[in-house]
């Protein structure tokens, strides 16, 4: 030790392809920091002389304890890569000052140094570190983070940029349901599909466990490659989109389905309200024509192949984030076409109980659960969602082309893509799992255990998805729409009670023959398929979203406009089933007695090529009846 720090007083000379090595030991393994010594100032100890410091040209202090030291050594670095990207590698990460990572907004300076065994060339160097994501950075002990390189560089023989994500997969135990759907995107031909690498990271010192590395989604020549000038990179995501971040200024609902998008690039500094409105407007464009079920106008504006594909695996997985919608990509060039992807985020697929969500982990109950059911075009499946991912489930060629090719990878998609998990698993079975499980305990879970179930799951979703898609009715020729109209109004008074909060003894009751008067037709003319939508309508005559239980249906906020059950939520409306008889209510601790809500619905019916619209005004009275209480005893 001595002699080294000897050597670097008298200016030992340093290949350039020769680097600083501290080897140490850590819950009962031999770990190795990795610096290039370029980026080191000088090294001391502190004043007890229990750590050894290294200080960058960053200004950032690296802290070693001297106790686990093993060596100090230069070693030369080898310029063969075996590139073995299955193995599991080791990241440091040391802050300025030591300073906690506890924000997804602001960056903390940090020095970065990866340990490639051998596989890649080691890296270290200045970068900058916070967290990321959102129910998995708010919920969980094991935080998820985004690095930022200052220069761009390869990590891990993958292509390079500035950032990358380290994703902390806490609820998933067996850490493979992202790369499971990475490599199966991949092999499926979607394009720009997110890369795997597994590494063992420590924060300061404190050894934080295993981390999936990633690519960050973004614009760039090595990650979604679209012109600067006039690539789109977008996402519908609810978290992002105007009612829960409405301070961003990249956001908006578009304009027909009323989907919450999000603009990723250009970069939200890049935009303004006029460029938001083109962007709006372009994508209306092709709204309107799965809206009309126009499925050769669609073909124009949209990759179908990459659409098909990104909901085959959507369903595949039972990803009910389809629903939300969450973490959706789509990009575009140019003039050019819209495509799907790449693919993100996927721990709230497979299966997942969400009753115990804050804190669970619990997959793979029931292989036979659906996003968008047995006909995607009626949405019988467990969730509603919105009918740009369903509505051309309506034209024949669509229904075809998306059987076609499930049954083109239907054979293999578990078995060739198991395989590549298998080579992961290999490496993380050597410790690194087991180290993750001692640094955060998870009572009644084991990876072994839990990887077993997936590989059971999938198994068993592939035969019955195999039913399933091969017996999606295939409809009759469509009719595109080519015009709208209002034909009329129904109007009912409801009464609601107060004390009877969500459970009412009333429903509304849209009468049938009205109904049928006002769209033109005999009671016996009516076919309920021919109703594209039940959509809630905002108090400015826009269409709102579904935010209720039913398969239609929304909560009202005070103004009439649609909202997500929380504050301002005071009454709602739940249609499934019965489409004439609906379930109503009001949340108990936000209305008041003799509170009014005027709230509107709209039946839409295709007659022909024309969409016929029936609105329904309903007037809410909340009856004074004392409300919720609790007897005494």
């Amino acid at each position: 030790m001595s002699f080294f720090l000897l050597g670097f007083a008298l200016g030992l000379q340093i290949k350039a392809q020769e680097r600083y090595h501290v080897h140490f030991s850590d819950r009962g393994t031999n770990w190795d920091f990795s610096y290039d010594p370029d980026s080191i100032i000088n090294f001391d100890f502190d004043n007890n002389g229990r750590i050894l410091q290294g200080h960058t040209n960053g200004g950032i202090t690296l802290p070693f304890d001297v106790s686990l030291i093993n060596k100090v050594s230069f070693d030369e670095d080898t310029d063969v890569e075996t590139k073995n990207g299955y193995r599991v590698f080791a990241i440091y990460i040391n802050t300025l000052d030591g300073a906690p990572v506890n924000s997804k907004e602001e960056y903390v300076d940090c020095f970065i140094s990866i340990d490639a065994k051998g596989e890649f060339s080691n890296y270290s160097a200045q970068g900058k570190i916070r967290g990321r994501g959102n129910s998995s950075f708010k919920w969980y002990d094991k935080k998820p983070y985004r690095i930022k390189l200052d220069d761009k560089h390869k990590i891990l023989g993958l292509d390079k940029a500035k950032k990358w994500v380290l994703l902390a997969n806490y609820r998933d135990v067996t850490d493979l349901m992202n790369t499971f759907v990475f490599e199966m995107a991949e092999w499926m031909g979607m394009a720009y599909t997110n890369h795997t690498r597994y590494a063992e990271v420590f924060l300061n010192g404190d050894y934080i466990g295993l981390y999936q590395i990633t690519e960050q989604i973004e614009q760039g020549s090595n990650r979604v490659n679209i012109s600067k000038d006039k690539g789109l990179l977008l996402t519908l995501d609810q978290d992002d989109g105007p009612e829960l971040s409405p301070d961003a200024n990249d956001n908006f609902y578009t304009a027909v389905y009323r989907m919450p998008m999000a603009v990723k690039y250009p970069d939200e500094e890049d935009l303004n309200d006029e460029r938001l409105d083109s962007i709006k407007e372009v994508f209306a464009t092709l709204e309107r024509a799965i809206k009309s079920k126009d499925y050769e106008t669609a073909s124009s504006l949209m990759d179908m192949e990459s659409f098909i594909r990104y909901l085959i695996i959507q369903e595949f997985v039972y990803n009910v984030e389809l629903s939300a919608p969450r973490s959706i990509y789509l990009y575009k060039d140019g003039d050019g076409k819209f495509f799907f992807g790449p693919v993100w985020d996927w721990d709230a697929a497979y299966d997942f109980s969400w009753s115990d969500m804050y804190t669970g982990h619990t997959f793979f109950h029931n292989y036979r659960e659906t996003v968008m059911g047995s006909n995607p075009l009626k949405q019988n499946g467990n969730y509603k969602l919105s009918g740009f991912f369903t509505d051309l489930f309506a034209c024949r060629p669509f229904v075809k082309r998306y059987k076609e090719i499930w049954n083109t990878y239907s054979d293999s998609i578990v078995s060739r893509n198991w395989a590549q998990m298998e080579k992961y698993l290999q490496y993380m079975n050597e410790g690194p799992l087991e180290r993750d499980l001692q640094r955060f305990p998870l009572s009644g879970f084991k990876p072994a255990t839990e990887t077993a179930k997936m590989k059971e799951w999938l198994d068993n979703r592939r035969d019955f998805m195999d039913r399933l898609i091969n017996n999606i009715p295939e409809p009759e020729e469509v009719t595109p729409i080519e015009d709208e109209k209002v034909v009329g109004t129904l109007t009912y008074n409801v009464e609601l009670s107060m004390s009877n909060g969500y459970h009412q003894d009333v429903q509304v009751n849209v009468d049938f023959q009205e109904f049928c008067k006002l769209l033109g037709i005999s009671e016996n003319d009516y076919n309920e398929n021919n109703i594209i939508d039940i959509v809630p309508i905002n108090s400015d005559g826009t269409v709102g979203n579904n935010t209720a239980a039913g398969t239609y249906g929304a909560w009202f906020s005070s103004q009439g406009n649609t909202t997500i059950w929380g504050s301002d939520s005071h009454v709602f409306i739940e249609i499934s089933g019965d489409l004439f008889n609906w379930s109503c209510g009001c949340h108990p601790d936000i209305c008041a007695g003799n509170d009014e809500h005027t709230v509107m619905m709209q039946y839409q019916y295709q007659t022909g090529n024309t969409l016929k619209k029936v609105n329904v005004v309903v007037n809410f009275t909340i009856a004074d009846d004392g409300g919720w209480w609790w007897p005494w005893w």
